[in-house]
């Protein structure tokens, strides 16, 4: 038998939804973080279990409120962000981190940091000239980056976005495919123009790269470049090799912020290939002026089973 029980009122349906998640699932996830039972009816939430049980759950769905409240879906990260600041005491670090709305998609969805990393992540985006960010799949590195540079380019305070990343994985093999070289890249690039569209209209993006505002290239086109008055974000940053990594960074020129995003365990690179990633990670770790940001399976932000699997890999690993 539950010893203790507490009804949450819910203002609206939208904010009912938002709190529950996709089937509910976001109400497995507070059981499963405090042990409570959780029981969404129409408007009201119903917790019970043990009084410790109960008063965990309440202040977890209550730490909530910021986003539910506003008809924004709660996701697994977020759930784990607040559990996380509950047990450290970061309860007001976390309502910075839910009011910090960094952009709204052009669906009107808003977009901000959903863990605490991921924050300090945006930070250093808007703060900081160079910013190496590093990572597994789903944490947010180059959607992030995107964000921040969008933004900022519709604040005026850069003439233009260049995205690029290497073809590594596509090597010599790019003469066999049909169309020209703009057309065989594109597949590589093909995230970061998902990630722009999500914010400038799409129809709108050919005008802009036509101008050269918004430039998605490989990273071969940089070379014998300086690059004044952009935001630059170099993605896939593990497939570089030392000398390319040394010549996309000595490409940063006035007024000019560069993002360098990548996952070490994702490599495409021969065996014997050192990562121009890892090696500028350790030369650079000491340079004033840069930012490094650390990203591991706990900020992964996709679906929830996304997370589980990093965790898996990186164990099988070890």
């Amino acid at each position: 038998m539950a010893d203790a029980n507490e009804i949450i009122e819910i203002s609206s349906i939208p904010s009912a939804l938002a709190l529950g998640g996709t089937r509910e699932e976001n109400l497995k996830t507070f059981e499963k973080q405090t042990g409570a039972t959780l029981v969404l009816r129409g408007q009201e939430l119903y917790i019970s279990g043990t009084e410790k049980q109960v008063k965990l759950a309440t202040k977890l769905v209550r730490s909530l409120e910021n986003i539910w409240g506003k008809g924004n879906t709660v996701s697994n990260a977020d759930i784990l962000t607040a559990r996380q600041a509950l047990d450290t005491e970061r309860q007001d670090e976390l309502q910075d981190l839910q009011r910090d709305v960094v952009a709204k998609t052009r669906r009107g969805e808003e977009v901000r940091a959903k863990t605490f990393r991921q924050r300090q992540y945006i930070q250093a985006l808007r703060k900081n000239d160079l910013i190496f960010c590093s990572g597994p799949a789903g944490t947010g590195k180059t959607f992030l980056a995107v964000v921040v540079a969008v933004q900022a380019l519709l604040a005026d305070q850069y003439e233009r976005i260049i995205l690029t990343r290497p073809a590594v994985e596509a090597g010599e093999r790019l003469g066999f495919l049909p169309g020209d070289l703009q057309q065989k890249v594109n597949p590589y690039l093909r995230p970061l123009y998902d990630a722009i569209n999500e914010f400038i209209d799409p129809e709108k993006v050919p005008s802009l790269m036509e101008r050269g505002v918004i430039e998605v290239a490989p990273l071969a086109y940089m070379r014998g470049r300086t690059l004044n008055n952009a935001f630059i974000i170099v993605d896939e940053a593990q497939n570089t090799t030392p000398a390319q990594m040394k010549m996309v960074l000595t490409r940063l020129g006035f007024h000019s912020r560069m993002v360098i995003t990548g996952d070490m365990t994702q490599t495409d690179l021969p065996g014997y290939q050192d990562s121009g990633l890892q090696v500028a990670l350790r030369i650079l770790k000491n340079v004033e002026g840069i930012a490094f940001c650390e990203f591991s399976q706990k900020d992964v932000v996709r679906h929830s089973l996304v997370q589980r699997i990093v965790k898996a890999y990186e164990e099988h690993e070890k």
